[in-house]
């Protein structure tokens, strides 16, 4: 069960969906509902403009945008809606996406987009960082959050045991 849509995933281009599958992997896991559409800032400016400026009216409570090289979407999302934008730098060019993540976190005073971190592990946090968002208006989704972090424990646990009992085979 997803849920009704409150994210919206705006890729850059359809290369990047890959990566941005995290997001929505992440979010299907917390019962979030989410929307995926490409809408360049540079090739469809139009379409980009359209779906910011109608997100917060179709329910939309985040959007995260992925883009790589220049990576202006994020911003230009940004600066067309009031809803928290969260930017994920796409490893899209030989600078290995160093060019996103700058372009992305260098936004001008009054244009906030929050930042994660390059590729994959960035959009999962996206959409971690999207649902903590929502949740601090939505009891029952920071249960959900608190629970998968719970989980995320869990999964450090094992590992921590798994290795401690490798070392204690290599003692005897």
């Amino acid at each position: 069960m997803k849920g009704p849509v409150r994210v919206g995933i705006v890729l850059g281009s359809d290369s990047d969906l890959e990566i941005m599958r995290e997001a929505v992997k992440v979010l299907d896991a917390l019962q979030v509902g989410s929307e995926v559409v490409v809408a360049s800032a540079h090739r469809t400016p139009a379409r980009a403009q359209e779906y910011a400026t109608t997100a917060q009216a179709r329910g939309l409570g985040v959007l995260i945008a992925g883009a790589g090289g220049a990576a202006a979407l994020p911003g230009f999302l940004a600066s067309l809606t009031p809803l928290p934008v969260i930017g994920v730098p796409i490893d899209a060019t030989p600078l290995g996406g160093l060019d996103a993540l700058l372009s992305i976190a260098q936004m001008p005073k009054g244009v906030p987009v929050a930042t994660v971190a390059i590729g994959q592990w960035g959009a999962a946090n996206a959409g971690i960082l999207a649902a903590q968002i929502l949740a601090t208006g939505d009891p029952a989704l920071g249960g959900r959050l608190a629970a998968y972090r719970k989980k995320l424990a869990a999964e450090v646990d094992e590992r921590a045991r798994r290795v401690a009992e490798k070392l204690k085979g290599l003692g005897d």
